[in-house]
C-alpha cells in the first residue's frame, strides 16, 4: 500500500510539472488554438489532445518523431514555420487525417518525402518555402494531396526540378514558387492537370541570366485562367522581357509585378513582346522606374483589352524629369480602371485627361492632390470622366470641402467618392453634388460642425474619426451611417433616416441608449455602439441586459460594451454588472425604509410608555445625580425634618390648616418640610424635592385623587419609592384623606403597592370623634426610633 501510495505522488508530481510547463510555454484560448510561438522550445510541448490549433513557430525544433503528434488528431492548423527542422519521422503525421494546413517553412529540411504526406487527405494549404532542398522529384511528392488547394515551395537553395514533382495536385488554386537560382527545369514540370488561378513566381536574377529557363517555366504557367504574379525581379534590358512572349502565347490576361526595379527599355520592349496579348490587367507594386517615361516606341502596339492598371508605391528616379503621359495615349484610351496609390501623383494635366474617356473607376489616393491641382486633374470638359463612377482620392491635401463638390458635379455617373484623411475642417453651408452619387466618405477629414451641405441622395455614409457633436441633416435614402470616432453624447434623431439600416457609433461620448431612441429609427437592424462612456444605470443596465435585442442586432459584440460611470463600475461589461434593489429604486427604497423606520420608532415609543422605560430612564438619571452629590446631611445624620409632606395643591388647606398645626403645635413637635414654605428659591425644583426628602426622617403623602393626577407629586413619590429601594428602609407614611382605589396609583411603583397591601395605612376619619386616635397613630408613625435619636 505504501508502494501505490508513492508511485501516486510522484505520478501527481510528475502531472503538474507538466501542466506547469504547458502554461508556461503556451496559451489555448476557447476556440482550441494553443499559441507556443517564439518560447525557444527545442520539442514539441504538451498541448490539450483537444487542441485544433498548434502554433510553434520561431521555436528551435529541430525534429518531430513518430509521436510527438501522435496524441493531437484533431488539428487542423499546424505552423512550424522559422524553427530548425532538420529531420520529420516518416510517420510523424500519420496520425493528423483532419490537419487543413501546415507551415514548414524557413527550417533546414534537404530532402521532400511523399511518405509525409500518405495520410493528410484533408490537406489544403502546405508552405514549404524557405528549406534548403535541392531537387523536386524525379518522383511525385504530392500524389496523395487530392484537397490541397495552395501549394508554396522552393527557396534560393533550389537547383533542379523535374517533371513528375507536382504529380496528383488536381485540385491547385494558387502557387508560390521560389526557383531564383535554379539550374534545371523540365518542361511540365509546373503544369497542372488544370490551371491555377493564381501563381507567384520569385525568380530574381534568372530573367537576366538565363532567360531562356525563365521561358520554360512561364510556357508551364501562363493560361488565359492564371492571374500571373512575377516577384522581385530586375527588368532593364529588352533579353529580360523578352520570356513573355511565352505569356502572351498562354493567352494571360492578368500580369502582376512586385518588388521589382525596372526601365523605360525594358517596359517598351515588354509592351512590344506583350502586343496583341489578351491581357486585361496590369498591377505594378513597389516599382523603383529608372526612366523618364519614354515609351513612345511602343506606341504602335495594341491593348485593347487592357482595362485595369493598377500601380502602388511607384517610386520614379528623377521624378521631376518624368515626361508627360500624352504619349501613353496608346494604353490610356482603353483603361476603364486606374489606381496609382502612392505614387507622389501631385497632377493630371488636361490634355491626359481627356484620354480617359473610358474611365470607370479612379483611385488616386495617399498623392500629392492639392486645392491647385485637384482644377486640372478633375476637368470634365470635352467628355473627360464622362463614365467616371467610382472616385477615391483619400489621404491627399485638399482643404475645401465646397471646391471638391463643385468639382465632381459634372460627374454625371458618379456613385462612389471617397474624401477621406483630407483636412477639410469645415463645411459649407450649401454645395452641389452630382444627383447620382450614393456613397460618400468624409472619414478622417477633421469636420467639427455639419450642415445642409451633403446631398440628401446618400445610402451610404462615412463620417467616422471626426470631431462632430450633432447631426440635424435628413437623408430619406441612407441605409448605412458611420459615426464611429466623434464626440456624440446620444443617438442621432432616427426620424431623419427612415430607412437606416446599419449605424456605428463607436468610441463617442455616448451616456445611454433606450427603447424609444432606437424606436424612432424604423428600419434600424444593426448597431454598433460599443466603446462609449456608458453610464450604468437601473434602467440602462436592465435594458441592454433583456430588452435590446428585442429591437437591433449588437454586431459588435456585447463585451465592448462597458460602464464608464459609477466609478465602482468602471471597465465592467455592462453584461455582467448585477445592480441591488436599493441602488435601482431609490426614492421607493428611500421612502420604505423610512416609513419602516417611523413605524418602529413609533412601536420604540409605545412600548417604552407602556413598561415605563422614559420613568426608568429619568429615575436612573435622578438617582446618579443623587449619588453624586455630596451628601451633607444624610451622610451625617444631620436630618433636619421629621417629615416631607407631599401634598396636591388642591389638599393644601387640610395639610396648611388642620395636618401643620396639630403636628408643629403638639408636644413633642414634629418638624415638617413643605414645598411652598422650605423649599430654597431660585433652586432647581427637583433638587429642592430630593435635598428635602434626603433631610427629612420621614415622607409623609397625602394621598388623595388630585395627589395620583399631580405631576410634582408623582416626582416626590417617584424620589421617594428610588429611597425605599436604595435604603431598604420604610421611610414613607401613607395618609389617605379620601378614599381612592389602589388601581389608581401608578403600577410601576411596585414597592409603594406592596406597603399599601402589606402594612396598615393612615385614613383622614370623617367621624369627629375618631380623629385624636388619628393622630395619635400618626404621631407614632412619624416619631423618630432611639438609634435615630442618639445619632443625631
Amino acid at each position: 500500500m505504501r508502494l501505490l501510495g508513492a508511485k501516486s505522488i510522484i505520478l501527481s508530481i510528475l502531472i503538474f510539472a507538466q501542466g506547469f510547463e504547458y502554461s508556461r510555454t503556451c496559451k489555448c484560448d476557447q476556440q482550441y488554438f494553443c499559441n507556443c510561438s517564439s518560447n525557444h522550445l527545442q520539442h514539441v510541448p504538451k498541448v490539450p489532445a483537444n487542441a485544433l490549433g498548434l502554433d510553434l513557430s520561431f521555436n528551435q525544433i529541430e525534429s518531430i518523431n513518430i509521436n510527438d503528434l501522435s496524441p493531437y488528431s484533431e488539428l487542423k492548423t499546424l505552423n512550424l514555420h522559422k524553427n530548425k527542422l532538420r529531420f520529420i519521422h516518416k510517420e510523424a503525421f500519420k496520425s493528423q487525417r483532419n490537419l487543413k494546413v501546415l507551415d514548414l517553412s524557413l527550417n533546414n529540411l534537404k530532402e521532400l518525402f511523399s511518405s509525409w504526406f500518405h495520410e493528410l487527405k484533408s490537406l489544403q494549404h502546405l508552405n514549404l518555402v524557405g528549406n534548403p532542398y535541392s531537387t523536386l522529384g524525379p518522383a511525385s511528392i504530392f500524389p496523395s494531396l487530392v484537397n490541397l488547394r495552395t501549394l508554396q515551395f522552393g527557396s534560393p537553395s533550389l537547383r533542379v526540378v523535374h517533371k513528375n514533382g507536382l504529380d496528383g495536385l488536381t485540385h491547385l488554386e494558387e502557387m508560390t514558387f521560389i526557383g531564383s537560382n535554379l539550374r534545371s527545369y523540365e518542361n511540365g514540370s509546373l503544369k497542372a492537370a488544370r490551371p491555377i488561378g493564381l501563381v507567384s513566381l520569385s525568380l530574381q536574377n534568372l530573367f537576366q541570366n538565363d532567360p531562356e529557363l525563365v521561358s520554360k517555366v512561364l510556357q508551364d504557367v501562363s493560361h488565359p485562367e492564371t492571374q500571373l504574379t512575377i516577384k522581385d525581379v530586375t527588368l532593364r534590358t529588352n533579353t529580360s522581357t523578352e520570356p513573355f512572349k511565352e505569356a502572351r502565347e498562354g493567352g494571360t490576361k492578368s500580369l502582376s509585378f512586385q518588388n521589382i526595379t525596372t526601365s523605360d527599355e525594358a517596359i517598351t520592349s515588354l509592351l512590344q513582346f506583350m502586343d496583341g496579348s489578351p491581357l486585361s490587367y496590369i498591377g505594378l507594386t513597389d516599382v523603383h522606374l529608372v526612366g523618364q517615361g519614354w515609351w513612345q516606341k511602343a506606341s504602335y502596339t495594341h491593348y485593347e483589352n487592357l482595362h485595369t492598371a493598377y500601380i502602388r508605391n511607384l517610386d520614379i528616379q528623377g521624378f521631376f524629369e518624368f515626361s508627360s503621359m500624352i504619349q501613353l495615349g496608346f494604353l490610356l484610351a482603353h483603361l476603364h480602371k486606374v489606381s496609382v496609390i502612392n505614387g507622389t501623383v501631385f497632377v493630371i494635366p488636361r490634355e491626359t485627361t481627356l484620354l480617359l474617356r473610358k474611365l470607370e473607376y479612379l483611385d488616386l489616393s495617399q498623392n500629392l492632390l492639392s486645392d491647385l491641382t485637384i482644377e486640372p486633374t478633375l476637368f470634365t470638359g470635352l467628355g473627360a470622366y464622362q463614365n467616371l463612377n467610382t472616385l477615391n482620392v483619400s489621404q491627399n491635401i485638399l482643404k475645401s470641402l465646397g471646391q471638391m463638390s463643385r468639382l465632381v458635379t459634372n460627374l454625371k455617373r458618379l456613385i462612389y467618392l471617397d474624401l477621406s484623411h483630407n483636412s477639410f475642417v469645415s463645411m459649407p453651408e450649401k454645395c452641389s453634388w452630382p444627383a447620382t452619387l450614393r456613397f460618400l466618405n468624409l472619414s478622417s477629414t477633421k469636420l467639427r460642425t455639419m450642415t445642409a451641405c451633403l446631398p440628401s441622395t446618400l445610402t451610404f455614409l462615412d463620417l467616422s474619426e471626426n470631431d462632430l457633436m450633432v447631426f440635424n441633416q435628413r437623408f430619406p435614402q441612407l441605409t448605412t451611417l458611420i459615426l464611429t470616432g466623434n464626440r456624440f453624447m446620444k443617438l442621432p434623431q432616427g426620424k431623419l433616416f427612415p430607412r437606416l439600416h446599419t449605424l456605428l457609433i463607436q468610441r463617442n461620448a455616448l451616456r445611454m441608449f433606450n427603447r424609444s431612441s432606437l424606436r424612432r429609427f424604423k428600419n434600424l437592424q444593426y448597431l454598433e455602439a460599443g466603446n462609449n462612456n456608458f453610464v450604468c444605470s437601473c434602467e440602462f443596465v436592465s435594458f441592454f441586459k433583456q430588452d435590446v435585442d428585442r429591437f437591433i442586432t449588437l454586431r459588435d459584440g456585447r463585451c465592448n460594451y462597458v460602464c464608464d460611470t459609477p466609478f465602482t463600475l468602471r471597465g465592467d461589461a455592462i453584461e455582467s454588472v448585477r445592480l441591488s434593489v436599493f441602488e435601482c429604486y431609490m426614492i421607493p427604497a428611500v421612502s420604505m425604509l423610512c416609513s419602516v423606520i417611523i413605524i418602529v420608532l413609533g412601536l420604540i415609543v409605545v412600548t417604552c410608555h407602556k413598561l415605563h422605560v422614559i420613568w426608568y430612564l429619568q429615575m436612573t438619571k435622578a438617582w446618579i445625580q443623587a449619588k453624586r452629590k455630596p451628601a451633607v446631611g444624610r451622610l451625617a445624620k444631620e436630618l433636619r425634618y421629621d417629615a416631607f409632606v407631599s401634598y396636591s395643591q388642591h389638599d393644601a388647606e387640610w395639610v396648611e390648616e388642620i395636618l401643620v398645626p396639630e403636628l408643629e403645635s403638639s408636644q413633642p413637635s414634629f418638624a415638617l418640610c413643605l414645598h411652598k414654605r422650605d423649599f430654597r428659591p431660585g433652586r432647581w425644583i427637583v433638587d429642592n424635592i430630593i435635598d428635602s426628602i434626603e433631610k427629612s426622617h420621614r415622607t409623609l403623602f397625602v394621598l388623595s385623587e388630585h395627589f395620583v393626577t399631580s405631576e410634582w407629586c408623582r416626582y416626590e413619590l417617584d424620589f421617594s419609592h428610588f429611597r425605599i429601594v436604595d435604603e431598604h428602609n420604610d421611610s414613607a407614611v401613607l395618609v389617605l384623606l379620601e378614599q381612592i382605589k389602589k388601581e389608581t396609583i401608578p403600577k410601576r411603583f411596585c414597592k409603594l403597592r406592596k406597603i399599601m397591601n402589606s402594612r396598615t395605612y393612615l385614613e383622614w376619619p370623617e367621624e369627629e370623634e375618631k380623629r385624636d386616635e388619628f393622630w395619635s397613630n400618626l404621631r407614632a408613625a412619624l416619631q423618630r426610633d432611639e438609634c435615630t435619636e442618639n445619632a443625631s
